[in-house]
């Protein structure tokens, strides 16, 4: 379903905040013809994902016509900016661009992306994880090839709680967790930290279940409720809890300097996130080596299920160049489908989202992260980490939807809710009923009926 030209304009400067020109992201025009003065068709890619352009060289050996160009736009809202502005533009958008699947609903709702089907990844069901495959299958197309993963798993320092008596292993529900976070309170540290993450709070009402966000099949109507959602208020429930008891630490931000500077120390004593976050505690929290390990995440009812929490696919933009889009198309299938490109990037750092990696011996059996050096390292003390972060990817419950502007919608939370986390006037419930009221009234001035 296409948009009309004036709800397309209305989106997109509606998602994000348009910007005078993308010419600082380094991007050159499309739409200039799909072949240098060599005969070779050439690619532009927009990743912020290092490992994505180690693949470059063994593609091009194996694909002398093709000339790929990998360039860092920018991560998150960064990328998502400059690529509505380069669509809307009609010059300077990429031929493949990286996009995290919750971001992946609005580019398809537009029809700005390719229905990769035409080009046989409608056969790939069974090669993906069913989180990031339902993540990608859209209104019964396939719109991007998942390039990654981030089955949420709960990170500890195994230290800290030593000294709290508490054994992460055995917390099976949030109650459970709610008890330890006090005992680990008692020896000066917090058991994680959040102060008001939209990413977190998605995933944490995904993996209680909830699904208070759908799209009408005709791209037209949007269901939104937070507020009537049992499952989403036993999440906000448990966490006021732990608001209220001091037992979060709700101050320091994530992916700040103190942020990472908790983590070392131990003042901030576990993560439940991405199985992607290995190698960043590595980079920034060093002195963590050997302290922590991994295990599943505890759950309202102590069922093992699990939520996604980040992750991102390669979409292909829409073009009317063929050559272009086989060209791209065959660099997204190397590098998300093919075995060599796939090793390549899990070598790298990158979390899988295919069977056969998660279930290969080599990364079953891990047990050191390689850094940029070639240095080895222990961090989680010889334990067999991706047997735990497999496990978790295996039990991730399909269903979840994301909005059609979900970009817009994670960048207000902190507005409407944000202060629920450090002033304690205000509840979380009431800041969310204040977040579901400006999606309902954004979702309506964008032109969609809202349910």
């Amino acid at each position: 379903m296409k948009f009309t030209a004036l709800k397309k304009i209305i989106a997109l400067t509606g998602t994000v905040a348009i910007l005078a020109s993308v010419a600082a992201c380094g991007t050159s025009s499309n739409s200039s013809g799909s072949s240098k003065d060599d005969g070779k068709t050439e690619i532009l890619v927009w990743s912020w994902d290092s490992t994505l352009a180690r693949t470059v060289k063994d593609f091009e050996a194996a694909n002398p016509n093709i000339k790929v160009k990998v360039t860092n736009a920018g991560t998150n809202k960064t990328e998502y900016t400059a690529l509505n502005n380069a669509i809307s533009a009609g010059k300077g958008a990429p031929d493949l661009v990286q996009i995290e699947y919750y971001a992946l609903p609005e580019y398809q709702i537009r029809d700005e992306i390719e229905d990769l089907s035409q080009f046989g990844a409608d056969k790939f069901s069974d090669f993906y994880t069913p989180g990031t495959w339902a993540s990608v299958n859209l209104d019964g197309g396939v719109y991007a090839l998942p390039m990654d993963s981030g089955p949420m798993a709960w990170f500890y320092n195994k230290d800290v709680f030593d000294k709290a008596g508490v054994d992460p292993t055995q917390v099976k529900t949030w109650d459970d967790f709610y008890d330890a976070a006090k005992k680990v309170r008692a020896t000066g540290s917090y058991i994680t930290s959040d102060s008001g993450d939209a990413g977190f709070f998605d995933s944490m009402t995904w993996l209680a279940g909830a699904k208070p966000f759908s799209t009408g099949s005709d791209g037209q109507s949007v269901t939104i409720n937070l507020s009537g959602d049992s499952k989403v208020k036993s999440f906000i429930d448990f966490w006021q809890k732990m608001i209220d008891d001091d037992l979060i630490d709700t101050k320091t931000a994530g992916w700040t300097d103190d942020w990472n500077k908790g983590l070392n120390d131990g003042s901030i004593a576990s993560l439940l996130t991405g199985a992607w976050m290995p190698y960043n505690l590595l980079s920034g929290a060093p002195d963590g080596e050997g302290k922590w390990r991994i295990t599943q995440m505890p759950t309202a009812d102590g069922s093992e299920t699990n939520a996604e929490n980040g992750g991102s696919s390669l979409a292909l933009v829409k073009t009317d160049d063929k050559a272009k889009a086989e060209a791209a198309y065959k660099f997204a299938e190397y590098a998300c489908h093919n075995a060599k490109g796939i090793k390549t990037r899990v070598n790298g750092g990158a979390f899988p989202a295919d069977n056969d990696t998660l279930k290969s011996d080599d990364f079953l059996n891990m047990t050191a992260l390689t850094d940029s050096d070639g240095k080895a390292h222990e961090y989680f003390g010889g334990q067999k980490f991706n047997e735990e972060l497999a496990r978790a990817a295996a039990n991730v419950s399909t269903g979840y939807k994301f909005l059609p502007f979900e970009v817009y919608a994670r960048g207000v939370f902190g507005d409407d809710a944000g202060a629920a986390y450090t002033d304690k006037s205000i509840t979380l419930a009431k800041g969310v009923q204040a977040w579901e009221k400006n999606l309902k009234d954004y979702a309506s001035q964008q032109g969609y009926t809202v349910k």
